[in-house]
């Protein structure tokens, strides 16, 4: 399908549906009756018939002449206007009625387009937009529900087993610990949900300002020291100091964060996590390594959908919203990501930020 960017003309946007060839074929019509009408006139001078008789045969010409005229043009602009107006009303038709798999074909091969042409095109494409954003709206409410609910459901089940009798007090604590993990990922959920929201509806303003990558790095680590200890996963840091980068720390924060917990989720006991920052150019290069389970190709190529959960041994321990936020936080802030992965032997993640130069 070929579209246009916004302001972008195309040469058939310029071109009439009633050429100038129009006129002058009405033209010729015209004089080709006026001179079948003087022919006229002189058979029945010639003939002697009266001045009457040759004005009502004249008037019965000119509305016949008239007549067929009028279906010409009749038939000109049904098949101009009329029949392609009629297939879009019949298309726009079936899509308020939310049938969004409608296309129109073209009214001309592509070196003879015209505006309608160009208006089918564009119909199309927003036709095909809003079966996209259709389709988004209804996985998006599926998955929403289905995510709310499992932490319900752990939330509600161990709640009711708390209250009963003759438990012990390690039961208590066990039982209440589900629970609390249950509330943080649905409060977890949530707040992505919301960021998400706001982000994608631009309702966020970045707040731009200098400051050492490096250092944020490092903190975001330590954030998950006693989850490194716990599974015993030795880190390997290669952090280059005073890398100065101009961008919405807040923001870049949640990334690391994110990157990072998937790292620290995804490697086994005993493996390693490295993270290392470098100077390349006009660019801060951040990379994130694991030596967990690897991601599959078909899985890279959905990794930073909405709900998009490739691992599903894992996927009690996520929502699939942590890659779709750092992603869209990447491109919002200029910035650029890339994975890599090999299925068994892990992954990595590398994100380009602009320096501060």
């Amino acid at each position: 399908m070929r579209t246009t960017s916004a302001g972008e003309r195309s040469e058939g946007e310029d071109r009439s549906r009633f050429p100038l060839s129009v006129f002058w074929i009405v033209l010729c019509i015209l004089l080709i009756t006026a001179g079948v009408q003087m022919g006229i006139l002189i058979g029945m001078d010639r003939a002697g018939w009266a001045p009457i008789v040759q004005t009502h045969i004249m008037v019965l010409y000119w509305l016949g002449a008239a007549f067929l005229l009028t279906l010409l043009i009749r038939s000109r602009m049904k098949a101009v206007y009329d029949t392609p107006l009629q297939k879009i009303s019949s298309a726009t038709k079936k899509v308020a009625h939310g049938d969004f798999t409608v296309r129109i074909d073209p009214l001309h091969d592509e070196d003879r387009e015209d505006y309608l042409d160009r208006m089918i095109h564009d119909l199309n494409a927003m036709i095909a937009e809003l079966g996209s954003i259709e389709t988004l709206k209804t996985d998006f409410v599926s998955n929403v529900s289905h995510e709310i609910k499992t932490p319900l459901s752990v939330i509600q089940n161990y709640s009711t087993l708390l209250g009963a009798e003759h438990l012990s007090e390690e039961e208590r604590r066990e039982y209440a610990g589900i629970i609390s993990d249950a509330s943080m990922r649905l409060n977890s959920l949530i707040t992505n949900i919301l960021r998400l929201n706001r982000l994608e509806n631009q309702q966020i303003r970045l707040k731009s300002e200098t400051f050492d990558l490096g250092g944020q790095l490092t903190e975001c680590l330590l954030g998950f020291e006693t989850i490194w200890e716990e599974k015993g996963i030795e880190i390997e840091p290669d952090i280059e100091d005073d890398v100065l980068v101009r961008s919405d720390k807040e923001l870049l924060a949640i990334v690391w964060n994110n990157l990072l917990s998937n790292a620290f989720k995804f490697t086994e006991d005993g493996g390693t996590v490295s993270i290392s920052l470098k100077s390349e150019g006009e660019e801060a290069v951040a990379v994130i390594r694991d030596s967990g389970c690897g991601i599959s190709p078909e899985t890279i190529r959905h990794i930073f959908d909405k709900f998009y959960q490739g691992d599903t041994s894992h996927s009690v321990q996520g929502n699939g919203l942590g890659l779709a936020l750092v992603k869209r936080i990447i491109d919002i802030t200029g910035g650029e990501i890339q994975v890599g992965s090999t299925p068994g032997e892990g992954s990595s993640f590398t994100v380009r930020i602009r320096r501060n130069i």
